[in-house]
Order: structure tokens, then sequence, then C-alpha cells
């Protein structure tokens, strides 16, 4: 007999058609096959965020699979929220792992377009890009209506995929970026999740202009800087980041940066509370912190919710 799809309770998605304030963080797949500080790192965030973001391929380095580290994570009773990037599969891959995504029961998909190949560690290797996150997103909202990408049935079920996209408040060109966001909504995104944020001015400007009324949560990107250098590295090798020269002086003058770096980004948390539906935290490997930041922001844990099963 053949086993049924697993039922799965989302905190995530619940809370977002709740209205809560959404708190989300990024971990990084493993650089080999050991999962073990993946899952230390996210088991960490337990009760603090409301699904752990699972990169795939960022900054085009190789990594275990974005699909086989949220079904590491799910199957510890972590909600995951499963980045699809379109740079390394075509058509017939992406439809496949998605339909394999729900089969596992993830239900939270973040269709992003990915990072160009020679910014990675293999820049020898061909790019893929038959897609966009926009025409992804069409096609995810195909899935879950029971058709291909071909508009052919899918006989063995719709998927049901809680699906959401990137956006750049920051993104110099202001028509560029409102007709990227308007485009994303129409192919169904669900939840928003922002880019590196540092000009909250830049924040309340889109969530007051391009963002109002559209009634689906964005969640500002607060990233953990740990020292001077580490703001200037990414100033260098991020594309889109300007982090201002203030933050680095801060960082550089201060005794322990990287506790300066934590009490920043408790700031920029409280900053993001009053403009925005929620943040997506980024503290790359030292996703141990993250707590810490919430609670010097005044966040308090979010909601305890069933066991999720796979």
């Amino acid at each position: 007999m053949i086993a049924q799809q697993p039922q799965t309770y989302s905190r995530f998605r619940s809370a977002a058609k709740a209205g809560e304030f959404l708190i989300t963080a990024e971990v990084m797949p493993p650089k080999g096959s050991d999962p073990t500080h993946m899952i230390k790192m996210a088991e960490g965030l337990k009760n603090r965020v409301h699904a752990v973001n699972v990169t795939d391929g960022s900054r085009a380095v190789v990594r275990m699979s974005s699909l086989a580290a949220s079904t590491i994570l799910l199957q510890r009773g972590i909600e995951p929220i499963c980045q699809v990037a379109c740079r390394d599969r075509n058509g017939i891959g992406l439809q496949a792992d998605l339909m394999g995504a729900h089969a596992l029961g993830i239900q939270n998909i973040l269709a992003l377009t990915g990072d160009p190949v020679k910014a990675g560690d293999h820049p020898h290797c061909k790019s893929v890009f038959e897609l966009e996150s926009v025409r992804l997103l069409k096609l995810i909202d195909k899935l879950n209506r029971g058709i291909d990408a071909n508009d052919k049935p899918l006989p063995d079920r719709a998927t049901n995929l809680f699906v959401g996209a990137a956006v750049d408040p920051q993104l110099k060109s202001w028509s560029g970026l409102q007709r990227r966001f308007e485009k994303k909504l129409e192919a169904g995104a669900q939840f928003f999740q922002s880019q590196l944020i540092c000009d909250f001015d830049k924040l309340d400007k889109f969530m007051s202009q391009v963002a109002v009324g559209c009634n689906k949560p964005v969640l500002a990107g607060i990233f953990l800087l740990k020292s001077a250098k580490n703001a200037q590295f990414i100033n260098r090798c991020v594309p889109g980041v300007d982090i201002p020269e203030y933050i680095i002086e801060r960082l550089a003058k201060a005794k322990d940066p990287l506790r300066e770096g934590v009490a920043i980004a408790a700031e920029q948390v409280k900053m993001a509370r009053s403009l925005c539906d929620g943040v997506h935290m980024m503290a790359v490997r030292r996703e141990d912190l993250i707590p810490e930041i919430l609670d010097l922001a005044d966040v308090a844990p979010v909601n305890s919710a069933p066991a999720l099963s796979v």
C-alpha cells in the first residue's frame, strides 16, 4: 500500500495568515556530508523563529542541497523554508524537486533566481537560468493548481506549497523595484523576505509606497556584522549592499566588535518592527547569537506548535 502524504502543521503559514510579527532565520547547509553544525544552529532557534531558511547554493558556493538539508531539519521538528534557485536546474529538475519537497512534508519555498556562477567557488560550471524568480513563482502556482509547466494535469495530486520571494527595498531603481515587486505578487508570492537592510528610511518608503495594501507580509533582512572587516567584505563582495560608514566606524572602535554587532542587529530589529511585518535574521555560522539579539530587541519567543511530522 502506498503511504499517504504526510499531514503537517505549518507554524509559519499559520502565523502569516494570522498577521503575526514573523521571525525567520537563515542557516547554510554543510559544505560536505555532515550536517551536525547546521542542526546545532537550527535547534538553537526552536521557539524563537517561525521557520528556518535553508539556502540553495548561496553566492554560488557548493553545499549540500537545500532539499536534503530541509528534510533533515524537518525530521528534527524544525520547520524549514526551502530556498529554490533557478541557476542550477532546468524546468524538469525544478518541478521534480518541488513535487518531492511537498511529498516530504516541506511546505515553505522561497523562489529565487540565484547568484551568478562566477561569484562562487566553481566559476567554470555552466549556468542554466531557464527560469528566473517570477517564472518560478508562476510554475509553483501551476503545480499548486494541479498542472505542470505544459498545462498538463498532475495525475498524482497537486502540491500545496506556501511560496515567497526576495525583495530589495534599497534598490537604486525605484520604478524597477516597484515593477518587480508587482510582478512577484501577480505570480503568486505569499510572503517576501528582504535583502540585508541598512537604510531604514528606504524600507519605510517601500512599505508606505510600494508594499502598502498588498496584504502579504514583508520581512526585513537583519544581518549580524561581526567586525568592521566583515562589513567591508560584504560591501565589496555582495552586490547591492551598502553598509554605511558610521556602522563600520562603530564596529572598528568597539572593544568587542562581535558584541557591538549584536547590539546593532538588535537596534535594527526594533526599527524594523515599527515598519514592516517581520524580520529575517542572518548570522552566518553564529546563528546561536540570534536568540540573544531577539531578547535585546524585546522580541518574545514564538508560540509553541505541534511537532512536525515527515
